[in-house]
C-alpha cells in the first residue's frame, strides 16, 4: 500500500511501483477516498530499487494533491480487509487530506560543523588550553583529551545553534515534528510548509546555514510526502505486516 488520496485524485497511467517487473499501482475506491495499492512481491524486501519506486509513486501523486503516505512495506492480506479498515477510518482520513492540502513536508537535519577547529581555538578557552598543552607536551593522552573535548564542544555548539534555528524555520511552517535521533546529527525536525512558502523556507535555511557556519551544518530535504504529519487511522489498522 502506497497511500490514501481523494477518490477523484488522478493516477498517472505510466506510474510504476515495487516488484520485478514493476507493478502498476491501482486504486481501491473507499467512499470519498481511494487507496493506492499494488500486488506485493513475495517475499517483499527493502531493496533500493523498490524503496525508490515507493517514494517515486508518492512524490508523483503529491504533485496533483494531498496524499496520506504509507511507509514502505505496509501490507494487507487482501483488498476486502483493507476496504473495511479504510471505510471505518474514512472521516479521519478525509480530515487529514484536507489538512495537508497544498502543503508539503520539509526535513532539516543539523550536524556539528566540520573543519571548525580554528573557530574553536579562537572562541573556546578550554580548547585553546588543551591545544597548547598538546603542543607543549605532545603524546597520546594529550591528543585524546584534545580530541574528546573538540567532539563534545562541537556537539554542544551545534545543539545551541539548532535551538535558535528551529523557531525561525517554524515561523514559516504550519507545524513541526521532531523526528527520531539520527546518528551524527543534533537535530532531525520536519516542518509542514505551504507549497507557496517553499522558496522562502529554503532561502531562510540557506541564510541560517551561513549565519551559523562554524557551529552547525544544515541539510534540507524536500518537498517530501507528509509522513510526519498524518496518522490515517484506517490505513494504520489495515497494515498487517512489514517487508523484511
Amino acid at each position: 500500500m502506497y497511500g490514501i488520496i481523494a477518490f477523484d485524485h488522478p493516477l498517472p497511467a505510466e506510474l510504476r511501483g515495487v516488484g520485478t517487473p514493476p507493478a502498476a499501482p491501482e486504486l481501491l475506491p473507499v467512499g470519498e477516498t481511494a487507496a493506492v495499492i499494488s500486488a506485493a512481491p513475495v517475499p517483499l524486501r527493502a531493496r533500493r530499487r523498490d524503496l525508490l519506486a515507493h517514494q517515486e509513486v508518492l512524490l508523483t501523486l503529491a504533485i496533483d494533491g494531498p496524499v496520506l503516505p504509507m511507509r514502505f512495506g505496509m501490507l494487507a492480506p487482501n483488498a476486502e480487509s483493507l476496504h473495511e479498515q479504510l471505510e471505518a477510518g474514512q472521516e479521519q482520513n478525509l480530515r487529514a487530506l484536507e489538512r495537508l492540502r497544498d502543503r508539503v513536508e520539509m526535513n532539516v537535519k543539523a550536524l556539528p560543523a566540520t573543519g571548525a577547529l580554528a573557530a574553536l581555538v579562537a572562541e573556546e578557552p578550554r580548547i585553546r588550553q588543551l591545544r597548547e598543552d598538546a603542543h607543549r607536551c605532545p603524546g597520546y593522552e594529550a591528543s585524546v583529551r584534545l580530541g574528546e573535548a573538540v567532539v563534545r564542544t562541537l556537539a554542544h555548539r551545534a545543539v545551541d545553534a539548532a535551538k535558535e534555528i528551529v523557531p525561525e524555520l517554524a515561523a514559516l511552517a504550519v507545524a513541526r515534528s521532531h523526528g527520531p535521533q539520527v546518528a551524527g546529527t543534533v537535530m532531525n525536525t520536519s516542518f509542514l510548509v505551504a507549497r507557496q512558502d517553499i522558496p522562502a523556507f529554503r532561502a531562510t535555511a540557506d541564510h541560517l546555514s551561513v549565519r551559523y557556519q562554524g557551529r552547525v551544518e544544515l541539510r534540507v530535504a524536500g518537498p517530501l510526502p507528509c509522513y510526519s504529519f498524518t496518522e490515517p487511522e484506517g490505513a494504520t489498522a489495515a497494515a498487517a505486516g512489514t517487508g523484511a
